[in-house]
């Protein structure tokens, strides 16, 4: 058998198109050459890796049996073109981060860990924890880290570190002028400020709260949680953030801590590998270095 790496890269990008014609502008080829080369890898196989769905291709049981194979194969090829490409300049490590993480945390730990490790490189990527936990799958980061539950299969997920949320509003909101304790009611009945579906920070508010407040009524959805802090510095409504998030705001005075019925609010960061990606010493490493940073005392 004769399986090319060339082979696999077409499969996936077929895969991930849909079609052989937008697949040969994903890797350089053209069409023709790229319909050969899935036409030779089938026919290796002795087996159909697609249906044909009028103009589209769609993965059978076949492809997906061999998609994650497939993709842990290139992985490995491109982790070895990285180790040895430029050896003298150290291993460059992709890293994906959900937002809250990636704005206000990353750059601290990029930055310690490229004092420890000279030359090393790091590229992040930063999205909501969907996007993220998709891109582990998808091999287009070594490794995330997440502020939401993983719902994906094919990743290993680790307890990361834990972060506190708060509820917050502006200090001239009417819950927090009125200088009382805000009630259930009056959380229930509140605007609130939210992140858009998918964002690990909605979906850990979400669990925190409908248990005690049974519906969450979104008066704006944002796609980042600088957004919502700003938003509700403006008295828009009230949210639910971390504390790392608005701490610069309730230090200035423009947001202030709301006492409430509510219990301790905290959630979990998680880490998540792919369960099929070949481990190289330089991701090792990272992770160890994110475990470390995990467990350094915070000021209070």
């Amino acid at each position: 058998m004769k399986i090319t790496l060339r082979q696999l890269q077409i499969f996936l990008a077929v895969a991930q198109s849909g079609t052989t014609t937008a697949a040969a502008g994903l890797v350089a080829l053209s069409q023709s050459a790229a319909s050969a080369a899935l036409n030779e890898l089938e026919s290796l196989l002795g087996v159909r890796l697609f249906d044909r769905v009028g103009k589209r291709l769609v993965l059978n049981d076949s492809g997906r049996l061999l998609l994650p194979q497939a993709r842990h194969m290139l992985d490995a090829a491109q982790t070895i073109e990285r180790q040895f490409a430029e050896p003298a300049s150290g291993s460059e490590l992709h890293i994906g981060a959900s937002t809250t993480i990636g704005s206000y945390m990353l750059p601290a730990m990029i930055a310690a860990y490229r004092k420890r490790h000279a030359g090393a490189r790091v590229r992040a990527l930063v999205a909501n924890t969907a996007d993220i936990v998709d891109a582990v799958v998808n091999f287009e980061v070594d490794a995330g880290l997440i502020e939401g539950p993983c719902h994906a299969s094919d990743v290993d997920v680790e307890p990361w570190m834990t972060d506190e949320l708060i509820v917050v509003a502006a200090p001239h909101h009417p819950i927090a002028a009125s200088g009382r304790k805000a009630s259930f009611r009056m959380l229930r009945e509140a605007d609130w400020l939210l992140r858009e579906t998918g964002s690990g920070t909605r979906e850990a508010v979400e669990h925190a709260l409908i248990p005690y407040l049974h519906h969450l009524p979104s008066s704006f959805e944002f796609g980042n949680s600088e957004a919502i802090k700003r938003a509700t510095a403006e008295g828009l409504g009230i949210s639910c953030l971390s504390r790392a998030v608005v701490e610069d705001l309730i230090e200035s005075g423009k947001l202030v801590e709301l006492a409430t019925p509510l219990p301790a609010l905290r959630r979990h960061f998680y880490m998540v590998v792919s369960s099929h990606r070949a481990p190289s010493p330089s991701l090792a490493a990272l992770l160890e270095f994110c475990r470390e940073w995990a467990a350094l005392p915070r000021p209070d």
